[in-house]
């Protein structure tokens, strides 16, 4: 569907934006031609382009038509490179973004760091306006925009950017503008650089473009045509899904940031505005089963270890439910005043408080993620034995303790169901390594502590007067995460308990199209979207069940309702289909990956009680 300048609102919908990047950074790049969002040198560095959070002064960098136009997005098949085409009454004209990147890219040759834009005249003639407006930190800095040999140079916080134009810009005011014909066949190339100077002429700018293009290919899932499992399960989705999460991993460190963007609402006008570009513990499973399904142990096993060398190094007690992205732990959450928000939702927040949460869940999280990486993959390790032997010691003397949950709930600490699960989860799998690996445990006390979790969550976490298990014990509010009660293999799916909770959750949090809310109230004003996550949750749960129609049904349904260019972002309003909260969300996506292999393991009659991992 195209997009027309009449709809250009001030704060395009998040289904109208794309993402380019470079495994340090991303960009966003809105269907209007304008760079909104983009943080340098690195994702979770200050804001260079925030006009996402603040559409008069948040910074932007925008090539588009002068007259009134009509816009459409689309990537190169299988990569991350973007082009945006504009159609004027006068001629069309594409704009091709994309962040450097080199085949067999292994971070031992020089990078080069820049935003390219590449305009092409595909007919007839269109006149262009550039705005190069960006605004340093946050836009608290001062900025200034000067005039170099090629384009411009801006300034501010003690960082620098420069701009090569193929036309001259005029600067005034802390930003640069101007303006270009492009006719059918012409060419220009505007270099964003930020880093050492990025090759500008124009056969070096096109060959960046080839290589990039070609790393994004390789990076993904080699199909064996019909043989994949992932075809008829929405496969084009699967693999944009896969070249999402490619983008969120910083490469550094192998770890992947929940989302690149930050206080994108939940509720728009509302509070739920939180900075999601830190790497949680909690998605540890989630991610490391998505990349082995995708075929790339390499890359799961990386976002492992960082997260193992932290348990390796520091007692389980010290270990934080999310880290920066080079493991660091230091980032206090902070209200941007100055910033209006997107569509005018404030706070603003960087940083992220949930830092300091205890949330128990972390350590049945990471202790699956590597029974999930090693069932299927050879021995864990006697290193990686030792840390996971701890964290259930650790697990054994904390589990009865209240937490802040899965969903990182700041009204007080309560007994949330999921957490005891995860619990129960951290010594269910460590039993099972130590079995398959003869490591040594004393198993009859894990066994012993296993099971008394399990009659406990059984005990105070099921109300029988809704026939349902809640969100945390002795309360009577239901909650999605309790459909991974059976994906886990706490109780199996035909447990009448466990058919009483899916049916109350299809009762009471899911609306008619299949979309299910994590909760029904969690203390804050204002009702929040349909959580994705929770959606192919349930679409998991009904597969398992041998509902698979009805499971296919719900599945397409969510898939259905990704953006355009197939992303998606935390959670979908369900009345109006907008995209709420941080976006891309690598939640969603990793989501949509494993519910894709299990949709097909299902309707194959190979599913089993757990989360499948492709072999």
């Amino acid at each position: 569907m195209a997009l027309t300048d009449s709809q250009m609102t001030d704060h395009l919908p998040l289904e109208h934006y794309g993402i380019v990047g470079n495994l340090e950074t991303c960009a966003l790049v809105g269907r209007n031609g304008s760079v909104d969002w983009c943080c340098l040198p690195r994702l979770n560095s200050s804001s260079v382009f925030a006009a996402l959070l603040d559409d008069d002064g948040g910074g932007r960098f925008a090539i588009r038509p002068t007259d009134s136009f009509e816009a459409t997005q689309e990537y190169l098949e299988r990569t991350n490179v973007l082009q945006t085409t504009f159609e004027t009454a006068s001629g069309t004209v594409t704009v091709t973004d994309f962040m450097p990147l080199s085949p067999n890219n292994d971070g031992n040759q020089p990078k080069v760091r820049a935003l390219y834009r590449k305009v092409t005249g595909t007919g007839g003639r269109v006149d262009l306006d550039v705005t190069f407006s960006p605004a340093f930190d946050y836009a608290r800095a001062d900025t200034r925009v000067e005039p170099m040999a090629d384009g411009v140079v801006a300034s501010g916080d003690a960082r620098r950017v420069t701009l090569t134009s193929p036309v001259d810009l005029d600067t005034g005011d802390g930003e640069a503008s101007g303006s270009l014909s492009v006719e059918e066949g012409d060419t220009g190339w505007f270099v964003l650089g930020y880093g050492t100077r990025a090759p500008t002429d124009e056969e070096a700018c096109e060959r960046l473009l080839d290589g990039t293009a070609q790393y994004w290919r390789d990076s993904t899932h080699t199909c064996d045509g019909e043989d994949c499992p992932f075809v008829g399960y929405g496969h084009d989705q699967v693999v944009r899904s896969e070249l999402v999460l490619e983008l969120l991993v910083y490469q550094d460190t192998g770890g992947i940031v929940a989302a690149p963007t930050t206080s994108l609402p939940e509720v728009v006008g509302g509070v739920r505005n939180w900075d999601y570009r830190y790497s949680w513990i909690r998605d540890g499973a989630f991610a490391v089963r998505a990349f082995h399904n995708l075929g790339d142990r390499e890359k799961a096993m990386n976002y492992l270890d960082g997260f193992l060398e932290l348990g390796r190094s520091a007692d389980p007690a010290d270990l934080q439910p999310l880290y920066g992205l080079q493991h660091d732990s230091t980032y206090e959450e902070l209200e941007l005043d100055h910033l209006s928000g997107y569509r005018d939702s404030t706070p603003v927040r960087i940083g992220n408080g949930a830092a300091d949460q205890l949330q128990l869940g972390i350590y049945g999280e990471l202790v699956l993620a590597f029974y999930e990486l090693t069932r299927s993959d050879g021995d864990l390790g006697q290193d990686n034995w030792n840390a996971i032997y701890d964290i259930v010691e650790y697990v054994r003397e904390v589990w009865e303790q209240p937490d802040a949950g899965i969903w990182e709930m700041r009204g007080g600490p309560k007994q949330f169901v999921h957490s005891k699960l995860m619990c129960w989860v951290a010594l269910d799998r460590a039993i099972a390594l130590a079995e398959d690996g003869g490591y040594d445990a004393p198993l009859d006390e894990w066994r012993e502590d296993r099971e008394t979790i399990r009659e406990t969550v059984v005990e105070r976490g099921f109300d029988e007067e809704q026939n349902s298990f809640t969100q945390a014990f002795d309360d009577d509010q239901l909650d999605a995460s309790t459909l991974l009660i059976p994906l886990f293999g706490m109780l199996p799916i035909d447990d009448p308990r466990v058919e009483g909770t899916v049916d109350a959750v299809l009762d009471r949090l899911t609306t008619d199209d299949g979309l299910v809310y994590r909760y029904e109230d969690d203390g804050l004003p204002g009702q929040e979207g349909t959580f994705v996550l929770c959606s192919f949750w349930l679409v998991d749960c009904l597969a398992l069940a041998g509902e698979t129609e009805r499971a296919r049904e719900l599945y397409d349904e969510v898939r259905d309702r990704f953006s355009p260019l197939g992303l998606v972002s935390e959670e979908m309003d369900p009345e109006t289909g907008a995209l709420l909260g941080n976006f891309p969300q690598a939640f969603s996506h990793l989501g949509l990956v494993n519910t894709a292999l299990f949709l097909h393991e299902a309707e194959a009659g190979t599913a089993s009680q757990e989360f499948p991992t492709r072999s």
